[in-house]
């Protein structure tokens, strides 16, 4: 049971994930339900799931947009960037080390849970939302003294919250996802599953072997329909992840390339190298791409030289 509920919490993760990602609003929020009804149901976290779990937490809260829903900490009565802030802090905590990317999102989140306050006019509350997230440490002093006088002026449209919008806190979000997908690749479900059946003493060819090799007259039989569990297991997991990956592939529409954006690949490559698409999508300027389309465009303008 407790490597079904990995399995299953890993897999309901990465559909979030990949659809708030996707901007998949609907099927965002039914994987939100499962993916908090699986972390709800922890009685304590395991440590190579807790990254992941920090994640999905952070994205339920930042998903639920500027709308001031509260939740609880130590009694606490914190909005829902402050509760995605917390998270992250979490998540920044499980990382081996910590990239631009982590600071930009961290900063993002601190300066939009003081931001959503003003926009809807509540000032006071912005105050004391500054004051819970930035301590009296010289990192956070500037940022502080930026945002008291912005508070003061009781305008949400300055500039420099203009600059730190909720829609660039979404789109390092979604460039953060992309890194965590590419190296959380997606058949970690026929991984886990060949594990556990290599773990009893066979590994998955041989038990496929074995059970095309049953007698016809024994099929029937209690005990061949055991030794015929574990390769169907893995089959109906691999089937499931090629559900989902169709569903991914028809959902996306083609987009015509700017001449901007085949600027920004070629100055990310003379930058970082070839194949280092990862990175070139999050320091560069793109319109819904994916490291993966970042590649395949290199090539039809290599082709194209």
């Amino acid at each position: 049971e407790a490597v079904a509920a990995d399995w299953m919490l890993e897999f309901a993760c990465h559909c979030l994930c990949r659809h708030f990602k996707e901007e998949r609003t609907a099927e965002f929020q039914r994987w939100r339900d499962v993916a908090q009804a699986l972390i709800n149901g922890l009685s304590n976290i395991p440590t190579h799931q807790k990254k992941m779990v920090y994640l999905c937490q952070a994205l339920i809260r930042i998903g639920e947009g500027k709308e001031l829903e509260w939740h609880f900490k130590n009694k606490e009565r914190i909005s829902a960037l402050e509760s995605a802030l917390s998270f992250w802090t979490s998540l920044e905590r499980e990382e081996v080390k910590l990239d631009k990317i982590h600071e930009d999102i961290h900063r993002l989140l601190q300066i939009q849970a003081v931001a959503v306050h003003m926009e809807k006019g509540y000032f006071k509350e912005a105050a004391e939302v500054l004051e819970r997230l930035c301590t009296d440490s010289e990192s956070d002093k500037p940022l502080k003294v930026k945002l008291t006088t912005i508070i003061r002026s009781k305008d949400p449209y300055v500039p420099f919250l203009q600059n730190f919008s909720y829609s660039r806190l979404i789109s390092k979000i979604k460039s953060y996802i992309e890194i965590f997908m590419k190296d959380n690749e997606t058949n970690f479900l026929i991984q886990a599953a060949t594990k556990e059946v290599e773990s009893k003493g066979l590994s998955a060819a041989e038990m496929q072997n074995q059970t095309m090799n049953v007698n016809e007259s024994h099929k029937n039989s209690p005990e061949t329909k055991q030794r015929f569990m574990p390769t169907n297991c893995l089959l109906g997991l691999n089937n499931l992840q090629n559900v989902e990956n169709r569903g991914d592939a028809c959902g996306r529409k083609r987009q015509r390339w700017s001449y901007k954006e085949d600027m920004e690949l070629k100055s990310g490559v003379r930058q970082f190298g070839v194949g280092n698409w990862a990175k070139i999508l999050v320091h560069g300027h793109f319109n819904k791409r994916t490291s993966v389309m970042l590649k395949d465009r290199w090539r039809t303008l290599c082709r194209m030289d």
